[in-house]
């Protein structure tokens, strides 16, 4: 299966935000993900991380402990989509980004991360096929 499937994830403010989902890098994550589009959830701040819950779930496959600006990541613990657009609360110094607990990189924020900062707690999420 060869990568480069996009979804979009719009917020209520209507700020809209394009993913790219490598199906090369945690193919069964991706596609998990994939298969539960559409699908609507309630938007979380933690650091400069944006979060939400989804409605499916996945095992640990390839985890990271430290992702890069802009990945997009599953977080199974609550299951939850993560976006990173800077350090989160557990990062040890402002280079690097940390999630709370070990996730699987699903893809990357296609254009500039930082845009995710104008998201606010608590708006609507939708997230769909591009």
């Amino acid at each position: 299966m060869g990568g480069g499937a996009r979804i979009r994830i719009t917020f209520e403010s209507g700020l809209s935000v394009e993913c790219v989902i490598d199906l090369d890098q945690n193919p069964e994550t991706a596609r998990a993900l994939l298969s539960s589009l559409p699908f609507e959830s309630e938007a979380h701040l933690w650091g400069e991380e944006v979060y939400f819950s989804v409605p499916f779930s996945a095992p640990l496959e390839n985890p990271k402990e430290v992702v890069d600006l802009g990945d997009v990541a599953y977080w199974p613990e609550e299951p939850s989509l993560c976006l990173f657009f800077g350090p989160t609360l557990s990062s040890p110094s402002p280079d690097v980004i940390k999630p709370y607990s070990p996730v699987n990189v699903v893809g990357n924020v296609v254009g500039d991360p930082n845009i995710l900062k104008k998201v606010r707690e608590g708006e609507k999420v939708r997230v769909e096929r591009s």
